[in-house]
């Protein structure tokens, strides 16, 4: 018993002692592992080189890596706190999702995570954070924000004179970020470095890879790439600069409450104009209950059926016998409608016919049905359309613009303790 006593002393004072994993930050209460930081950043450089995207140089790429994942913690801990969590059958559903899209069983993707070196247990546990971090953000930024018909007017409007709600923009960003509040000699070091960023772009070098090694931005280590965004999607600091810009062109400097804002048009394009395919017809509905089976609701219609096709008027009868109130009155007439503004069951009956042509009897979850087309039609970015894409364009701009505030936010808040790495 001594012997090996004096034998785990032994290993444990020479060169065979395993080394303690190492802190290298600490967020709040929680701490940041060395053993975080070399995983994250691993997983990052092979990102990138999937993409053939730029790999900032290894002390760059390390302080980048570990800022995103003192971000990611600060979002882990406010959602703890208020209670964002996601549960077993929620993971499962998004896992079997991903497997789907990978054309894969679930059995058969851990298999392919688990040969490729990952361990399922701990892709498992990012996926939750990744959800638990997505319905943080639509919780505290996405569903707090308003868009109101009057920003939608005025959207449309600008769109209108502007003439230009085709046209999408690929973005590039860098950000020299300055903190809520920032004293003299935090604004200096930040024009300090955004001059640095000025003199490397004059001179020739690479956007994204000034933005990867610089930017503050939440996109940096993608080079600052922003994507797509349509003329409404564009944060309103970019609206009036970007499409000014020619493909190639940075921006002036632009700022904000973040800091200070640098824009590279990467691409244009002009997309074709939204043709909304519309269908014009009415219906005769029998709903079933106590007193109505299926069977005498199908033989109700089949018999009005008969009737139209020897010559009686379509909207007589549903007048007379639809139970469907309120198209009823408008002899059963379901006005123009547009892909997906009916259920499944009902719209593949009613695109199956022709102009003029009266269709069979079916069921569908309200009820039985009988319906006649009148007209079809193709139109051009209808205003129901239109209203809905510029309501969706302008809460995306608004998520963009909040969300970077809410994180520089929580980031101000938080106590950051970094250690030697």
């Amino acid at each position: 018993m001594i012997r090996i006593f004096l034998l785990t002393l032994l290993m444990v004072n020479t060169a065979w002692a395993i080394p303690l994993d190492k802190i290298v930050a600490v967020v709040n209460d929680e701490v940041i592992l060395e053993s975080e930081l070399d995983e994250k950043e691993l997983a990052v450089r092979q990102q990138l080189r999937q993409r053939d995207a730029v790999i900032p140089s290894a002390d760059i790429l390390t302080k980048q890596v570990l800022e995103r994942l003192i971000i990611e913690k600060v979002q882990l801990q406010k959602a703890a706190r208020v209670g964002v969590r996601v549960g077993d059958d929620a993971l499962n559903a998004a896992l079997r999702q991903i497997a789907d899209n990978n054309k894969l069983s679930l059995r058969e993707f851990r298999n392919v995570l688990e040969s490729d070196g990952f361990k399922y247990a701990d892709f498992r546990d990012s996926i939750r954070q990744e959800m638990i971090i997505s319905r943080l953000r639509k919780s505290e930024v996405e569903d707090r924000i308003i868009v109101s018909d009057r920003e939608i007017d005025n959207y449309l409007t600008t769109q209108a004179v502007q003439g230009n709600s085709t046209t999408s923009y690929h973005l590039a960003h860098i950000l020299i970020s300055v903190p809520d509040a920032a004293s003299p000699e935090e604004v200096q070091t930040a024009q300090q470095k955004l001059a640095k960023v000025q003199k490397s772009l004059v001179s020739g070098e690479d956007f994204s890879e000034i933005a990867a090694s610089y930017s503050d931005g939440q996109n940096a280590l993608e080079g600052g790439d922003l994507g797509w965004r349509k003329q409404g999607e564009l944060p309103s600091l970019f609206a009036d600069d970007v499409p000014k810009l020619e493909v190639g062109d940075v921006s002036k400097v632009l700022r904000s409450g973040s800091g200070f804002h640098l824009v590279k048009l990467l691409e244009k394009k002009s997309e074709e104009t939204h043709l909304v395919k519309q269908t014009l017809a009415s219906h005769i509905l029998i709903k079933t209950d106590e007193l109505t089976t299926d069977e005498d609701a199908q033989k109700r219609l089949s018999l009005l059926r008969e009737r139209v096709l020897n010559g009686d008027d379509f909207a007589e009868l549903a007048r007379a016998h639809s139970n469907d109130t309120g198209s009823a009155i408008e002899g059963g007439s379901l006005g123009w409608s547009s892909k997906g503004a009916m259920v499944p069951e009902f719209e593949e009956e009613m695109n199956a016919l022709e102009p003029g042509e009266v269709g069979t009897v079916f069921k569908s979850r309200f009820g039985w049905h009988l319906i006649k087309v009148y007209e079809r039609r193709e139109q051009n970015m209808a205003e129901e359309y239109q209203r809905g894409k510029a309501r969706q364009e302008i809460h995306k701009r608004k998520a963009a613009e909040n969300l970077e505030s809410w994180l520089r936010s929580l980031r101000d808040e938080a106590y950051v303790e970094y250690r030697e790495l």
